[in-house]
């Protein structure tokens, strides 16, 4: 894994740790001072698999749904990595709220910021969290947040269009909205638990939210998932989900939970692995195998962007 300055403290911190068992582990590269066989690190990484687990309302801070008798919360940390510097995000672990966003590529253009809608969503959002402490136990509702964040850059005419997604940690529901392709994963036990769906409408082109010409709101993927105690949610920008498929990251997150790795760490990890993915040829990712299936594509590699990663540990 190329040693990004953003990550290369959390690369130090892993090779301190279990070097070997994790870069066998994730495909990265072995050091050449290695003393472990690699029969042994494969064994090491093997035991590190999780063994399987048995089976709102107006107000954009509040929730309808009462809490649980014991609440959730959430500790949380990002990583961002640019390219054309165009996604944006908030994390608020003590208000159980992240947001990413997503500024569409296509309005790129001289004089105009590809950008500026996805920092208007994002940048209205948080002030409004960090404005409000929620009156109600539902906690913040992120579908009427989007909203209104929505809402107040239409009123300034923002420049461009966005993708987004916003969660919410309610009691022991974590509640979302998004639009597009901006995308969040929940992980139980190391496993895959639930992983939101993409809206496109066509290869590469997902539903967005601007002035004009873009979708509306109302067209936002919104509910909620049950977690617990140990769950771990990933969110990202299409820079992570492009390129990792999700039995890569449900490994990258087992590991780190096995490794005892903070949600910084972890983010940095993969976001480090989401950069390496992005700039390899001969080398499939979900954006090669998607371009092939729908289009008749025939490269291997995949999909250089902005990479915005979000991990959140359920507590």
């Amino acid at each position: 894994m190329e040693a990004l300055p953003q990550i290369r403290q959390t690369l130090s911190e892993i090779d301190r740790r279990i070097p070997d068992a994790l870069r066998v582990a994730m495909g990265l590269r072995l050091r050449p001072t290695a003393g472990a066989a690699l029969v042994e690190v494969t064994r090491f990484a093997a035991s590190c698999q999780p063994r399987p687990c048995p089976e709102g309302g107006d107000d954009p801070m509040e929730c309808d749904e009462p809490a649980p008798a014991r609440a959730l919360r959430m500790e949380a940390a990002s990583c961002f990595l640019p390219d054309h510097d165009e996604d944006s995000h908030f994390v608020r672990p003590e208000a159980g709220v992240v947001a990413l966003a997503d500024g569409v590529g296509g309005y790129r253009a001289p004089g105009v910021d590809a950008a500026a809608f996805a920092r208007a969503l994002v940048y209205n959002a948080f002030e409004m969290v960090v404005a409000t402490t929620p009156g109600g136990a539902g906690g913040i509702c992120p579908y009427a947040l989007l909203g209104w964040a929505y809402e107040q850059a239409v009123s300034a005419r923002t420049q461009g269009a966005s993708t987004a997604v916003i969660l919410s940690l309610a009691g022991a529901t974590l509640k979302y909205a998004y639009i597009g392709d901006s995308a969040f994963a929940v992980f139980r036990d190391g496993k895959l638990f639930f992983r939101s769906e993409a809206q496109v409408h066509s290869f590469n082109y997902p539903f967005q939210l601007s002035v004009k010409n873009g979708n509306s709101v109302t067209s936002a993927a919104r509910g909620g998932v049950e977690v617990k105690e140990g769950d771990v949610v990933v969110a990202g920008t299409d820079g992570l989900f492009d390129n990792v498929a999700s039995e890569e990251l449900q490994r990258i997150v087992a590991m780190g939970r096995a490794l005892g790795l903070s949600p910084k760490q972890t983010a940095d990890v993969v976001a480090g692995f989401a950069y390496e993915a992005s700039t390899t040829m001969g080398r499939d990712t979900p954006f090669s195998l998607e371009s092939r299936k729908k289009q008749g594509t025939i490269f291997r590699r995949g999909k250089r962007d902005d990479i915005t990663v979000v991990v959140a540990y359920i507590v």
